[in-house]
């Protein structure tokens, strides 16, 4: 099981931290630029009549008790928590002596703004954003009626931003939402894949294992009674054969079952170790089962014979596999050739044989087991065909690249 990986370490603290820092950012850049700061003539914003009273003081005071208490709340209850915030800010402005709420007293308005558009549903984020606007607003509205000054262009600046911030925010949350259903796609096209991988799997190793049953049936039953001895080896190689398909369902089901979430865990005696995955090296094994059956099969190896990758050299032996079992089953023939041409950067497999070009089964794009070994060839980016051979006979060829080994240095540490 894949552990979760950690959060970065800034997405990791909470809405209510980052509410909280923008306040007392507010809040001290409001009081520094009320202050003459070394180097400076003089303070760069006049202070207002109250604000080093007691009574500017402790509508600060407020303010701040209200904007931590609304951090504290803000995930729990956004759109409450917002409100109380734009409060704040409100009563933080009365000691200011200016013409509307500054951008200072409303960074973390912003703040708070940009997580519940980013975690919330657009609902309550739409609502949020109307709060804000309407703070602004109702601001202005009362100042302009009690005949007070006025700064538009400041409060329209306020404003701009909380938009900007809300926008940010609902971005954030339609890229989460996009990446979650993203994942969900990957994990369903995973599934899918899986399933068809086992479904080839599947189809490879019983339509090969039916093919020799039926054929060694046949001539036993052919045999039974003039050649008893000759039956029973053909009724061993039927019984060989259905144990080892037997045997290789199991371990497939067996790894499917460990597959399952929290399997590892519980341990399961019953289950079939996996056996390795079959590969080229099989080929003779393949090919005296099937001589065994009645069909003749000469593997011609040119090349050099080096490891492949497994995936390469398990989808070269399930096409070679699929091609001879098509021989067994369609082509009517005694025998058919297999050669596995292996040269720098590609493998080239091709199965032939003399009998019956065209017919059940045998046409390029008809059956299964051809649509299988086209996909296999199609993932690893190889070319495939199969086709009738101008004489007689059926020819089956795939291409497949082959990546240069990657090489590994190694006494650096």
């Amino acid at each position: 099981m894949q552990a979760t990986p950690l959060l970065p370490p800034l997405a990791r603290v909470p809405a209510g931290a980052w509410t909280a820092s923008a306040w007392a950012a507010g809040v001290a850049f409001t009081f520094l630029i009320r202050l003459r700061l070394p180097g400076e003539t003089g303070p760069t914003v006049m202070p207002g009549v109250i604000f080093f009273r007691w009574d500017g003081i402790t509508a600060l005071v407020v303010a701040t008790a209200m904007a931590l208490y609304a951090a504290r709340v803000l995930e729990r209850r956004p759109l409450a928590a917002t409100l109380l915030l734009l409060a704040a800010s409100a009563v933080a402005t009365i000691p200011l002596g200016v013409g509307g709420i500054p951008l200072a007293q409303f960074l973390a308005v912003d703040v708070a703004v940009y997580f519940v558009a980013s975690a919330r549903a657009r609902r309550s984020a739409l609502a949020a954003l109307v709060m804000a606007l309407a703070t602004l607003a109702g601001h202005l509205t009362i100042r302009v009626v009690m005949g007070w000054n006025v700064d538009t262009a400041a409060q329209l600046t306020v404003g701009l931003v909380v938009v900007i911030a809300w926008l940010l925010g609902r971005s954030a949350h339609q890229a989460r939402a996009h990446a979650e259903e993203a994942r969900t796609q990957a994990a369903a096209r995973a599934v899918t894949a899986e399933r068809l991988r086992i479904a080839r799997e599947l189809h490879d190793m019983v339509a090969h294992s039916i093919g020799i049953i039926a054929l060694q049936a046949g001539a036993a039953r052919r045999v039974v009674e003039t050649r008893p001895a000759a039956a029973g080896e053909a009724l061993a190689a039927i019984e060989t054969a259905g144990r080892e398909t037997l045997s290789g369902l199991r371990g497939m089901l067996g790894a499917l079952r460990q597959a399952e979430p929290g399997e590892e865990a519980r341990g399961d005696a019953g289950a079939a170790p996996l056996e390795p995955a079959q590969g080229l090296a099989d080929l003779e094994r393949l090919a005296e089962a099937t001589t065994g059956a009645g069909v003749r099969v000469e593997v011609e190896w040119r090349g050099e014979r080096g490891a492949l990758p497994p995936e390469i050299d398990l989808s070269a032996y399930r096409i070679v596999q699929e091609a001879v079992t098509n021989v067994v089953r369609h082509a009517g023939a005694d025998s058919c050739r297999v050669i596995v041409d292996r040269r720098e950067g590609e493998l080239s497999l091709e199965v032939l044989d003399r009998g019956r070009g065209q017919g059940l089964g045998r046409t390029a794009g008809s059956g299964w087991g051809l649509a299988g070994m086209r996909e296999r060839v199609a993932l690893l980016h190889g070319e495939f065909s199969a086709a009738p051979r101008p004489d007689r006979g059926f020819r089956v060829a795939a291409r497949l690249p082959v990546p240069a080994p990657t090489t590994t240095i190694t006494g650096v540490s």
